[in-house]
This record gives C-alpha cells, structure tokens and sequence, in this order.
C-alpha cells in the first residue's frame, strides 16, 4: 500500500483564507486589525527564516505584525523590558517569543512575563492550566494543527488507540492532553482519545508504537520511527524536521509511506499547520481582548 498523503501546506491555506476573512469582517465593523509581535535575540539562522515566515503569513492575512530583532548578548533584563512594553501596547494582541535563546537568559522567566492574554504560543504555566482543566484560553499551535490535519481529513479520534512519541511541553504533553480529553463547547478540540505517552526511555518502544491507531511522533530525532514499528494502515503525523543533505526529513523514516494508511509529509505536513494555528489564536485573542 501506499499512505494517503495529509497535505499541511492545502490545508494551512485554507485556515489562512478563513482567518483572512474574519480579519476583513472585523475591519469592516470598524475594529484594529489582530496585531502579533515577534521578539528574536540572536542571529539563529533557523529562528529567522521561522520568523519571517510567521511575518509574512500575518501580512497575507491581514494582521499586523512587527519583529522586534535584538542581539545575541541582549540580558535578561533588556529583553524582559521589551517584552512588557509589548504586554502593555493596545495594538499588540499576541507575542512570541522565538525560542532557543541564548545562554545567559532563562528562558522559563521570559515565557511567564508574557501576559496570559497575549500568549499565542499557549507557553505560560496559567494557559498550560487552562488547557490541562478542559477550558483552554488557547490550543498550542503545533498540536492544534495536528488536530485540525486530523479532524478536517475525516480521521476519527474517539475511542481510538493514540500513540504519542515525545513528551516535550511544546509538543508532547499538550498533544497528549488535546487527544484525550471529552471534547466539549468549551473544548472542541478534545480528542476523546485513548492516549499513551512514549519517549526514549519507553520499554520496547517498538510493541507501544504498533498498538496505536493514530502516531503521533514528535521525538526530535531523525527517523526514530521505522516501518517495523507501525501497524498497518495507522495514521502517521511526522511532527519532526531535519535536515539532512540539504535536503528535510523527519522523525519517521520515508518506509513508512509502504506501511501507513495515512502520513504526513516532511516538509508539507504539520509546519505550514503551526503558523495558521497562530494566526488562528491572535485572531482569539484581539476578539477576547477587543470584543
């Protein structure tokens, strides 16, 4: 067999549009634009590439966006300043900012002085607690992507044997949180999933794997997961990237497409899904901040 392909990137656009055309029915109505602010310390290559893409999708869907570009040897202090000055703008409805950063600032402190209201990333140990209790203020944008690749392709959750490999607090944790809770008006994203957490020091990782239904792997090492560790016909979300020759791969290695019933492709698949989904959450946050 040959997996269907879940296409992120068709999919990211589609939210895009629908975003857009929220973003112009608030304009119309008379309302500022949803505004996101970036804050990047340092030259990683990667960071900015990240950046500038985040920049340009707000751009395409009408938001306003600034990048607030500081150097390497920026303080802690210096960047908590500017951090409050975005907490405390009115035209500034969501702030990220871009991880890793450098040594000499704890980055657990910089991600818990961003206000609650106006954390897109859903990072701040108060926004964490919302999702962790059913009543989320945000969903975190990688795994609501995940949800959106499954639940828009038709792939059915409830009841079902999920299989999470990785347990990161970006990815892991709340992925497994969204797939297991009872989805409700206040939580329609919840899964209603049977959910196992696995990660490298999982005993034979390999049987846990092959029990799930749905695979989602996000272990932040290239091709962790072979064909030998996926039953036929599971549903695979690669949520890693790497890259290799130039070239970009994931954390399942490319065979499972002659195993999977459903994957995602790397690149293609659950990228292009995280930024809509943060367009998605500052569009929230200007209706809860502005109405």
């Amino acid at each position: 067999m040959s997996a269907t392909k879940l296409d992120g990137k068709a999919l990211a656009a589609t939210i895009r549009s629908e975003v857009a055309a929220k973003v112009a029915a608030r304009a119309a109505a008379g309302k500022r634009p949803p505004g996101l602010a970036a804050v990047i310390v340092g030259d990683n290559p990667a960071s900015h590439v990240y950046v500038r893409n985040k920049h340009k999708a707000c751009a395409d869907a009408g938001l306003a966006s600034w990048v607030h570009t500081l150097p390497g040897d920026t303080t802690q202090a210096g960047l908590l300043e500017v951090v409050e000055k975005l907490n405390r703008d009115p035209a500034v409805h969501g702030i990220l900012v871009q991880l890793p950063l450098p040594k000499q600032i704890d980055e657990d402190a910089v991600l818990r002085s961003v206000a609650p209201s106006k954390d897109v990333d859903c990072f701040h140990p108060e926004n964490v607690g919302l999702l962790a209790a059913g009543h989320p203020r945000f969903y975190p944008c990688t795994p609501h992507g995940v949800v959106q690749l499954l639940q828009r392709n038709g792939i059915a959750t409830a009841g079902r044997e999920v299989v999470v490999v990785g347990r990161s607090n970006i990815v892991g944790k709340p992925q497994a949180l969204m797939l297991m809770q009872k989805a409700t008006k206040a939580n329609p994203a919840g899964g209603d999933a049977t959910v196992t957490v696995a990660h490298t020091r999982t005993r034979d990782l390999a049987a846990v794997c092959r029990r799930a239904e749905i695979l989602v792997v996000a272990a932040g090492a290239l091709h962790a997961i072979t064909p030998d560790m996926i039953a036929p016909g599971a549903t695979v979300i690669d949520v890693g990237m790497h890259s290799v020759n130039g070239k970009l791969t994931g954390d399942v290695h490319p065979g499972a497409a002659d195993v999977a019933g459903a994957l995602t492709p790397v690149p293609g698949g659950v990228g292009p899904m995280t930024i809509a989904m943060l367009l998605v959450n500052t569009l929230s946050a200007a209706e809860q901040i502005d109405g």
